[in-house]
């Protein structure tokens, strides 16, 4: 195999693969290629069986000499996997089971027709839509940290340089480390794991931290609830990453970097390995990078799922087989971090748009986005939304824009009611927040924040009081317990709202929460425990009415909360089928069958909501 030792190879190397790639879809070459996604999200939907499937049909059919199948990373949409793409027609098919595979052998393949019920409908037209573009939830989408997601085949180094892989790094080893660091500042990349701040001013202070040795880690230890951003990112790309990790090498003056990434995510793992062995057997890592004096090598280590490991001294620690625990600062790791050296950590995303700004320049970065928050920003769209999803569009469009022309709106009729952003460090954001251009700035200006992207879509079935207990448990659940004020405070907090939901809560207890938030924002030792009672404080501000109404009224009317809600059986509705009754667990409901309605005795009632789900006639409601 040939080493990439110089910067005339590696632009062979772009070229040659460049056109492989566009021969792969272009179907110049007589070929049909079937890409299918095969990434963690669509192998929880069997997309394996389909693609072992497709390997069956296409050898049974004698189809080796005109078609092949390619596996590819996230097309985006995962409520409408597995994906399917066939090219160089581009016709994409959604929700593609085993049973689908010879169907779409027999009658696309082979016989070039559409088959239409596997297309994608659009929900408001229902227009059956062929091209991936054309589907609105990718109208308004810009791929720069998903570059190549969807294209290449994820263990592909060819594939890779044939995507403009290492353009970003040829163009930086081409400049000197300042000029790097001024090309990142001059993009206005902010760092996307939730802080924001200046990616490039960062990199700046550890530049100008002297040392005999330095480092770059990649924070993959992504612990939202609901995120799953940066496994995409790495399932799709593993490539681009390493490269944004290497230009981060170069710019500070580090030869060593560390991918930290939780052991949860053992496809993403794989692909970075493979990447590793790959680039340096072509001598893209390792000593004198294209022939010049950097020389730089990548290495892994597994997290264990503490999301505290997300804080980067916490993150730190735990990579010198330390117990995560945040460390007081400063001194900051750009100053005294990993083994005490100097180093900077940036999380998947952000090194991802690297390549990027180095290889198309600052300028075409910051054009996107907004005056504070440039460029764009992944998010995990999830919740109650019709399209759930891997998203990235440009900073600054609008809640609203997030939820409906690409979330396609709340399914089942149901009112949105709100948007959980920034995980359990976030806030939720309302019907009057909905028009917001999305950046930095003006989320926590409305008692949210960016976070690392998960954006969770809530409907009016949800009770908010429940929701500020459900993140308040895993908080509670994730507290390294080194500091007091989040040690103790958010178990207090959740030991109220455990009160409240109960039909035990005090009007005074709104008033404990706000002082314990305000105890813990002030004396918490990191951001965790900082900014622990945000989704409280959020829920307070926006939904004070659900708080009264658990502690005075002793209802819930999302009927979510079980100590305050009860199943009642009406005896209009009821045929005295006996259903009920024969399903309950705990024996609590009473009648005679044929003769008499049904009755729930509520002392006995464990809310378990068994009768509700086995009423065939819609009898049982919740109260």
């Amino acid at each position: 195999m040939q080493k990439i030792d110089s910067f005339k190879k590696l632009e062979e190397e772009i070229r040659i693969n460049s056109e492989k790639l566009v021969a792969k879809y272009d179907g110049k070459d007589g070929f049909r290629t079937i890409a299918m996604c095969t990434d963690t999200g669509c192998e929880a939907t069997h997309a394996l069986d389909v693609y072992a499937e497709f390997e069956k049909q296409i050898k049974e059919k004698h189809l080796e000499n005109n078609t092949r199948l390619a596996h590819v990373g996230c097309f985006g949409l995962c409520s409408q996997g597995p994906f399917v793409k066939i090219y160089p027609e581009e016709t994409l098919y959604r929700l593609v089971k085993v049973e689908d595979v010879e169907k779409i052998v027999d009658q696309d393949i082979i016989g070039k027709k559409v088959v239409e019920e596997l297309l994608y409908e659009d929900i408001n037209t229902h227009e059956k839509i062929r091209k991936l573009e054309d589907i609105p939830f990718y109208k308004k989408q810009v791929k720069i940290a998903l570059h190549g997601c969807g294209v290449i085949n994820q263990e592909s180094l060819d594939e890779s340089l044939g995507c403009d892989g290492f353009k970003g790094l040829k163009k930086a080893l081409s400049m000197t480390p300042q000029e790097v660091i001024d090309e990142v500042l001059a993009s206005g990349l902010r760092g996307r794991g939730g802080g924001g701040f200046p990616t490039g001013r960062k990199w700046q202070f550890a530049k100008n931290s002297v040392s005999d040795e330095k480092y770059v880690i990649c924070n993959g230890d992504e612990g939202d609830p609901g995120a799953f951003m940066d496994r995409s990112v790495l399932e799709g790309n593993a490539f681009e990453v390493i490269e944004g990790m290497m230009i981060a090498g170069y710019a500070i003056g580090a030869q060593n970097g560390y991918f930290y990434v939780r052991a949860e995510y053992p496809k993403a793992v794989e692909r970075l390995k493979n990447a590793i062995k790959l680039m340096n057997e072509r001598g893209l890592l390792g000593d004198n990078i294209l022939g010049t004096d950097f020389s730089f090598r990548a290495h892994i280590r597994l997290g264990a799922g503490a999301f505290v490991c997300g804080e980067e001294t916490a993150l730190i620690n735990s990579i010198q087989g330390q117990r995560g625990m945040p460390r007081p600062r400063p001194p900051f790791p750009a100053v005294k971090g990993l083994w005490d050296k100097p180093s900077i950590v940036n999380n998947v995303e952000t090194l991802a748009n690297i390549p990027y700004i180095l290889r198309e320049g600052a300028s075409s970065f910051n054009k996107l986005g907004t005056e504070k928050s440039k460029g764009t920003k992944v998010f995990a769209l999830g919740g109650k939304v019709r399209n759930v999803g891997l998203v990235e569009v440009p900073m600054g469009v609008t809640l609203r824009e997030l939820v409906y022309d690409i979330g396609g709106g709340v399914p089942n009729g149901k009112k949105f009611k709100a948007i959980q952003t920034g995980g359990p460090s976030g806030g939720c954001l309302t019907e009057k927040d909905l028009d917001v251009p999305i950046d930095y700035d003006n989320l926590i200006a409305r008692g949210s924040m960016m976070g690392s992207g998960g954006a969770i879509v809530m409907d009016e079935d949800n009770c908010m009081v429940d929701v500020a207990k459900f993140y308040m448990e895993f908080i509670c659940d994730e507290s390294c317990g080194k500091c007091t004020p989040c040690r103790i405070g958010t178990k207090r907090v959740l030991e109220i709202l455990n009160k409240i939901v109960s039909g035990n809560g005090e009007m005074e207890d709104i008033e404990a929460l706000r002082d314990l938030a305000d105890t813990m924002r002030d004396g918490a030792l990191c951001a965790l425990g900082q900014t622990a009672a945000n989704p409280v404080l959020s829920t307070m501000a926006n939904f004070m009415d659900e708080y009264v109404e658990h502690i005075k009224d002793k209802t819930c009317r999302a009927h979510v909360c079980k100590s305050l809600m009860q199943y009642v059986i009406d005896p209009e509705l009821c045929k005295k089928c006996s259903k009920c009754a024969r399903n309950c667990p705990v024996e609590c409901i009473s009648g005679v069958p044929g003769k008499e309605p049904y009755v729930i005795d509520q002392s006995k009632c464990i809310k378990c909501g068994t009768c509700y789900s086995v009423c065939p006639f819609g009898a049982i409601s919740k109260r």
